[in-house]
């Protein structure tokens, strides 16, 4: 993971530690947000099945282009994520 694009992110973002088991997106919590993950392992569950994702992975409002409404994303392990809104990812990561 590039190490400036992180700092990027963590300059206009938000650093998060979630617990093994703590649930960081659901249909009735839906923060407008993405979330890159720094380390651990989240586990995104859809009507399709369980993906687990990792350090440098992004999960969030990708998860809901399918027009999915049951995305749930829980912490397998201890994590780190930077939560980030859609613009400033992009701008992180192509300016």
């Amino acid at each position: 993971m590039d190490e400036n694009f992180v700092a990027k992110l963590l300059d206009v973002g938000s650093a998060l530690e979630l617990d093994e088991g703590e649930v960081l997106w659901a249909p009735d919590h839906e923060p407008a947000s993405l979330f890159l993950i720094l380390n651990g392992l989240l586990a995104v569950r859809t009507r399709r099945g369980v993906e687990e994702r990792g350090a440098g992975q992004v999960v969030g409002e990708v998860e809901r282009l399918d027009g999915t409404e049951d995305v749930v994303v829980e912490a397998v392990t201890e994590a780190r994520v930077v939560a980030v809104d859609r613009s400033s990812y992009e701008a992180a990561l192509f300016g």
